[in-house]
């Protein structure tokens, strides 16, 4: 088997994170629909700018983008900003139950995802997976909070200036227990 050719980490963050940033920049100059479909674009041509890096696509992506063009589209069609905000509850609900569905299969799917940058036993997986499933679940929780209770602008601000952060935090507080549980160690 090959090894799939790997983005450079900074490239990987715009890629992920530029589309965000670009709905953001968007909603407060020209409004919630206008954001709507520069994010939609913007998520295609960040897949295709990885693509033609790295003849592959990771699934998390593909899957974010699938979502982003589906609500994207329901909220344009419609003329309805209620689909663009369902659509991180979504994600984030879609993402914490494959975790969780991967654990009661005995396959933690974080392994598969990280396994090239981690190399954790078979506990650190198990308990790493619970742990961001479970972040999944509180951003959907967060995200349905926000959404009813705050304006658009404000629920635009949070995705980028509350959840991005949030996600590195999380991210960096979990240092301890991919140390712990280095496979590299043992």
């Amino acid at each position: 088997m090959t090894e799939k050719n790997q983005l450079n980490p900074i490239l990987k963050l715009v890629l992920d994170i530029g589309p965000l940033v670009l709905f953001f920049a968007a909603n407060a100059k020209f409004g919630i629909y206008a954001a709507t479909g520069s994010f939609m674009v913007a998520v295609l041509i960040a897949l295709a700018v990885s693509y033609s890096l790295t003849r592959h696509i990771a699934i998390m992506p593909l899957v974010t983008a699938a979502i982003v063009l589906v609500f994207g589209g329901l909220t344009l069609f419609l003329h309805d900003d209620l689909f663009i905000k369902l659509k991180p509850t979504i994600i984030y609900v879609l993402f914490g139950g494959t975790l969780l569905a991967g654990l009661a299969l005995g396959k933690p799917f974080l392994s598969i995802l990280f396994d090239q940058m981690f190399h954790l036993t078979e506990e650190g997986w198990r308990k790493l997976t619970w742990r961001w499933s479970l972040f999944f679940f509180a951003l959907a929780i967060a995200n349905e909070i926000v959404w009813r209770t705050q304006t658009t602008d404000f629920w635009v601000s949070f995705k980028l200036f509350g959840v991005v952060p949030l996600t590195f935090v999380f991210g960096a507080l979990q240092m301890p227990l991919i140390n712990k549980y280095s496979a590299d160690k043992k």
